[in-house]
This record gives structure tokens, sequence and C-alpha cells, in this order.
């Protein structure tokens, strides 16, 4: 009986630890808070155990620093000084979306930058071909950093190209997402490609599992998808290393792709962004790379890199998705595989169709996430009611990240509007303004819409309520993860 009597207070006790930890965390939104403090309450011992493995969204302290250092002291080409670049002067941008800039360079330093060009690749298949070719032409290096990278036709096309160039002598260097990439990593081509000279790091590993709650959340990833060929060619978009059919999730399939490729200036930010991931792994300086790197803004467009992550800044990626939603004048059209949007999000897409924008977000009919699935469908009823047009991609999951604004405007790149990517991840994404590149981004989304089936607002209200009890308890899980 006094075992018993013990133990309480001792589980009591700990419960009350955890929930004064929960509710004192920096950077939570109150439905967190609340959403941890039930589950805490509720499973004094598996919400305990929950809270230590997925409740601090904290990367590994010493991987932080040497992030934020490599930020700050690694040269960024083109810049020229700390202050926020004034767009709409320096390259006579229109005053609703020359701002927006301001937003992405107070994130990762990237000021915008003229003299950029980009090529919208065809597909998933063109795309992979087109970085194989210039990976064949690299004279320097090649840089890539993938969340996914498989060993099937497409990844192992990668690996054969970059084993072709480090036998020839270019610094081949390579960054997989210890989790994402788990099956490469584990096989033989990984060490295939080391004993080729390919230069490997496995980002962020996951190392013992008991560990992890001193080293950060196991499932804070490097979702990037980079590539950076000789400082002069670089890729930004949706898509993973592997063939569409993703075969190990082959029932989803096929993976539908956005990918484009840059040349110009942001090239520069988007080796800067991969070189502070390098040196946070590592102890190889690229200060003499970018350094050497020569810029040209004449011609092109303006564009800029945002890299986000949780050793950068809190919330930097839902700021500037709520910015771009509320720039809009005229139309705002989001494709997005997963959409499980905090409230400024919501909010913002809301008001964006209420004051007369064109507002359409374009989502997978199956998810590969069930929980994701559940909880994005419980934001339609709101969407609906405020006017925006809500449509489900039947062919495929819908993996292409991109917003476009006005006609004028592209984010492009690797973030998801859900909370995993606002809080978690590490995304890299690139916006820009040119009317010509975005009605080609444009052009492909509104394929998805045409192949896809338009939810009305008649049918959600006619949801039984035993399913709309289910994609709400679905979305109160959303805080929490």
């Amino acid at each position: 009986m006094a075992w018993s009597f013990n133990a309480a207070v001792l589980t009591a006790s700990l419960q009350a630890a955890f929930v004064v930890r929960a509710v004192l965390r920096r950077h939570r939104q109150p439905a967190s808070r609340v959403a941890w403090v039930a589950i805490i309450a509720a499973l004094p011992i598996g919400g305990i155990l929950a809270y230590i493995f997925l409740g601090e969204t904290k990367l590994n302290p010493i991987r932080v620093q040497r992030i934020r250092r490599a930020m700050r002291t690694l040269p960024i080409p083109g810049k020229t000084a700390e202050a926020l670049i004034d767009a709409e002067k320096k390259f006579g941008l229109p005053p609703r979306l020359a701002p927006l800039f301001r937003v992405g360079q107070s994130i990762s330093g990237y000021p915008p930058m003229g003299g950029n060009r980009g090529q919208l690749m065809e597909d998933s298949n063109k795309a992979i071909d087109a970085m194989v070719a210039d990976i064949d032409a690299a004279c320097d290096h090649v840089h890539v950093s993938f969340y996914i990278w498989l060993a099937d036709h497409n990844g192992l096309k990668v690996a054969q190209a970059l084993m072709r160039a480090a036998k020839r002598g270019v610094n081949c260097r390579v960054m997989a997402d210890d989790l994402g990439s788990r099956r490469l990593i584990h096989s033989a081509h990984w060490l295939e490609m080391e004993r080729a000279g390919v230069r490997l790091v496995r980002a962020l590993p996951l190392g013992n599992p008991l560990l992890r709650p001193f080293r950060g959340r196991f499932d804070m990833r490097n979702h990037r998808k980079i590539v950076v060929i000789d400082n002069h060619v670089t890729y930004c978009g949706s898509q993973n290393c592997s063939d569409p059919e993703f075969r190990v999730k082959k029932k989803y399939a096929p993976w539908v792709d956005m990918v484009a490729r840059f040349e110009g200036p942001v090239v520069l930010q988007n080796q800067h962004l991969f070189a502070t991931d390098w040196i946070a792994h590592t102890n190889e300086d690229l200060t003499a790379l970018l350094a050497s790197a020569t810029v040209q803004e004449t011609g092109g467009f303006v564009a800029q890199v945002i890299g986000t992550s949780a050793a950068v800044r809190y919330a930097a990626m839902p700021e500037t998705f709520v910015s771009l939603m509320n720039a809009a004048a005229e139309e705002l059209t989001i494709t997005t595989p997963y959409y499980v949007p905090d409230e400024p999000i919501q909010m913002a897409l809301c008001a964006a169709a209420r004051r007369g924008v064109r507002t359409t977000l374009t989502l997978p009919m199956r998810n590969d996430s069930w929980i994701v699935a559940g909880a994005s469908r419980s934001y339609y009823r709101d969407l609906l009611d405020a006017g925006v047009e809500v449509r489900e991609y039947p062919f495929g999951l819908l993996h292409t990240k991109a917003l476009t604004v006005d006609g004028q405007m592209t984010l492009i790149g690797s973030a998801n509007l859900d909370r995993r990517s606002f809080d978690l991840n590490f995304e890299n994404n690139i916006l820009l303004v040119d009317e010509a590149f975005t009605q080609s981004v444009r052009a492909r989304q509104q394929l998805y819409m045409e192949a896809s089936r338009q939810i009305t607002l008649g049918e959600v209200v006619h949801w039984p309520k035993t399913r709309v009890l289910w994609h709400n308890v679905l979305a109160m899980v959303g805080p929490v993860l």
C-alpha cells in the first residue's frame, strides 16, 4: 500500500513537472500547450514519454551553434550590407510584392537579386535527366542534398553520375537525410559512392534512440532538396531523388512533383544554404568556394532563396506564407500535399477569398499520411464558407509545393503548409517575381486543377457526424506533432 502511494505521488509529481515544462516552453502556440497538458494529464506515463520524445522542438545545440556561426561567417555572394533591401526601389517591383523579399531576407539573410533565369522541368524523370546531364558536364564541384534518396532507377542514375564526376576529379559532396534516405545509406550503393570518391554526409544522424531526447527530436529532419553545380546551376522543388513510382509507397504513386532549374545569383544563395548544412556536419570550410564566386545581376528576374529551420528562426515559414497570402490582390493559387495550418495561415487563406481574391487550394485525394489527410479535411468547411476553391487531385500523390500570386510571383521549393514544415524541418524555397516563369508554374497548377475533383460546401455540410468527429480529432493532434 505504501509503495502504491509513493508511486502515485511520484507519478503526480512528474506529471506536474512536465505540465509546467509544457506551459513554460517558448515558441508554442496556446493550442499546443493545451494539447500537451491534456495528454500528460490523461496519460500519466504515456503522456510523459510522448513529451520527452516529441514535445521539445529543439536541435542538437552544438549543431545549432555551428549552423548559426556558418551563417554569420560564410560570405554571401552579392550581399553588400546587413540592411534589408528595398526591392521596389532597386528593381522597380510592384509595391505589393516588393516587401515580401524583406521578409525572406530577414529569415536567411539572402537579399533579393536580379539576373536570374529559370526553367520549369517537364516532369520528374526529365528533371533527373537534366540533373544527370549537368553533373556530367561539371568541372569543379557538385553539391547534392535530398531528404529521400532511393536506390531505384532515378536514384541510381544520379549516384552513378556523381561517381563518374568524382572519378574525373570533380569535388562531389552529398548530404542525405539519415531517416528519409536510410534505405540508400544502409545499402551497398552508399559504400560504392564513397569508394568512388564522393564525399558523403548523413544529415541529422539518428544515433541511439534512447539518447535522442538529449539531442533533439528524432523527427526533426533535413527536408531540403538542393543541387548546385559549379556555382552556375541549381535545382529547387519538391522532388526527392527517386522514381515517380516511389515503390516504397507504391499504392499512392505516382508522386507528382514540380522542379525548376535556375541560373544566376540565386544559385550562390542555394550554395550558401548547402554550405551551412555541410559545415554543421563536417569540419570542412567552404569559405573559399563562396568568396571566389562572381555575381552578375544583369538581365533575368529578381529571386531569393528562403531557407528555414529550427536553427534559424521560429515561425519563419508560416510568416512567409501569410505574407504572400496577404499580398494577393487578384489570384492566389496553392498546390501542396499536406495542409495542416496554424491559425494565422487558415485565417489568411480565408481572408484572401473574402476580399475577392480567386483563391484555390489543390491537395491530393489520397494522402500517404492518413493523419494529415483527415486533419486537412477538418479545415475544408471554413475554407469553403469563405469562398476558397478546394480541389482534390486523384491521379497519384500530388507532392508539388508551389504558390503563385497574381500571375507575377512564385514560391517553389520543399516546404509544405503543415506544422512539420513550420516547426521541425529544414526547408529550402525560392521566391521570385517574373510573369513568364510564374505563368509556366500557374499553367502546371491549372493542369492539376482541371484533373482534380472540386469539393463543394454542400457535400462537406452533409458529411456524417462520425466523419467530422474523426477529422477534428486528428486536427487536434496537429499542435502536438
